[in-house]
């Protein structure tokens, strides 16, 4: 594992990097998640071994610094993450995001899309979260009780509702968690669907197909994003199917 110190601050992301000569993939997990955690297996499968690949845990989460006074929103961790792939002399990459992270990605790509070849969501957030998504559920806690509020999430999460999330949601400052599930509910003036649907590059949408159905399947192709689908998963697929998520996965570099 790596590390870098964001700029114009003391505090460090950590991030595996795997080498390969190929186009970089970067990985940026989701809500509660970590790329050390998530996406090892994944990415260090034979089929990614021609790509140089960066899995980042964010600020606040896994193995990364958890300062209490940085703004957790999405556009603040896209803001060190383009820094980051400046400062590593990463000039063209594949992005990959997942949920949040998927949001992360899309203003990653606004903020440098010179640099950006691909661009691979899985089940990204597009819009504001809605009542049955937990960014929403967690945007609910009240602002004097929330990190009450998510001990409690990891206990019943722990008793055997979703033990591998609880593993990682335990990594994750609190104050990150509700801020980036705050912001993950707010009407942005530029929504994160129509910066992805502005992008033109080749971008991919996957699916678990657990979570179909969903009115994207015909929308997404509208604005020509390419739509796929992960067999026996749900939003979680990484956990639940890693070895036809990787092969997905590999679909979308052809």
């Amino acid at each position: 594992m790596r590390e870098y110190t964001i700029r114009n601050e003391k505090y460090k992301i950590r991030y595996n990097d795997f080498e390969g000569s190929g186009t970089p993939i970067v990985v940026i997990h989701g809500l509660g998640c970590a790329g050390s955690f998530d996406y090892v297996e994944i990415f260090n499968s034979e089929k990614f071994k021609g790509h140089r690949r960066v899995l980042i845990d964010l600020l606040g989460a896994g193995y990364s610094d958890k300062p209490l006074d940085f703004s957790y929103e999405v556009k603040e961790h896209a803001k060190y993450l383009a820094e980051f792939l400046e400062d590593l002399g990463l000039n063209k990459v594949i992005l990959f995001g997942h949920s949040l992270g998927g949001a992360i990605a899309i203003e990653l790509c606004a903020r440098c899309k010179d640099r950006i070849e691909r661009l691979i969501l899985t089940e990204p957030n597009l819009d504001p979260s809605t009542k049955g998504q937990i960014s929403w559920a967690i945007a609910q806690y009240k602002e004097d009780n929330y990190e009450k509020s998510i001990k409690t999430l990891i206990k019943y999460c722990e008793s055997g509702m979703n033990t591998m999330w609880a593993a990682t949601l335990k990594n994750w400052l609190p104050k990150a968690v509700y801020q980036i599930s705050r912001d993950a509910v707010l009407q942005k003036e530029t929504s994160w669907r129509s910066m992805l649907y502005e992008f033109d590059i080749p971008k991919y949408f996957i699916f678990g197909e657990n979570s179909l159905p969903s009115k994207d399947l015909e929308e997404l192709p509208k604005h020509n994003v390419n739509v796929k689908t992960v067999k026996n998963a749900g939003h979680s697929m990484a956990w639940e199917n890693s070895t036809d998520l990787i092969e997905v996965i590999v679909s979308c570099l052809v």
